[in-house]
């Protein structure tokens, strides 16, 4: 079954700084039949005018991690971590007991377009850890790329949860298949772009709950940039209850 949840029936945060779009609840944005889907708790899409962003501001106990569709996103930790994330780059944080860090457009004349995704930790209490890898285009280019798994399989970042993040891009004749195992949930989200998931067409900014299937089939796309998350078949995670 596919639950489909529209762009343009997302929460919306305009601080003239940001543009962000919130998939689920999340800050002054509440809504309960939208708080997260098993362990995934939040999808922001962000855009960061020049030389704006986040100042520094704590987290515990969260996976969180930043996935960049355009320009450059700097990040700062009290881990001592210093990056540039682009396009291509995935940055994992893990808070555990506890971190604090700042995300700020890097550009002084560019915005940046970002995704920050948060899933619950399948255990609390860890210490803070920070992971980056670069997953090219060629990478993702008509296939399911595994970005995030919890044993870092394909030399994949490795998240404390039972959860797999897939990414791809897809357009014109390119496609593929997911094959789902029993009593798993999944949750699709188009970065940008459109593509059909199981005969279904999405635009940019859909997402999908996905139950009781077998497999999802990823055709048709245009220009599409694609995350799927292979979640536990769960409905409410414990950090909402």
């Amino acid at each position: 079954m596919l639950d489909i949840r529209h762009a343009n029936q997302r929460g919306r945060a305009e601080h003239g700084w940001l543009s962000s779009r919130h998939t689920f609840s999340f800050a002054h944005y509440h809504d309960p039949k939208q708080n997260g889907f098993s362990d995934l708790l939040v999808i922001n899409d962000d855009r960061v005018a020049p030389a704006q962003g986040f100042g520094k501001h704590p987290h515990r106990d969260m996976e969180i991690f930043s996935y960049v569709l355009e320009g450059a996103l700097e990040h700062k930790d009290t881990m001592g971590t210093g990056s540039v994330i682009v396009p291509g780059d995935i940055q994992l944080m893990s808070a555990g007991t506890g971190v604090a860090h700042s995300e700020y457009n890097h550009s002084r004349t560019d915005p940046v377009h970002f995704l920050q995704i948060w899933i619950a930790p399948a255990r609390t209490g860890t210490a803070p850890r920070y992971q980056q890898s670069h997953f090219g285009a060629a990478d993702k280019r008509g296939v399911l790329r595994l970005v995030m798994s919890p044993d870092g399989a394909q030399e994949s970042l490795v998240v404390q949860q039972d959860a797999r993040v897939y990414a791809g891009l897809f357009d014109g004749d390119e496609n593929a298949e997911l094959t789902l195992a029993p009593n798993r949930y999944a949750y699709v989200h188009v970065a940008r772009g459109s593509i059909n998931v199981n005969g279904v067409a999405l635009g940019e900014g859909d997402g999908v709950r996905v139950r009781d299937e077998e497999r999802l089939s990823f055709t048709q796309g245009q220009d599409a940039e694609v995350l799927v998350f292979d979640l536990r078949n769960i409905e409410t995670s414990e950090f909402w209850s």
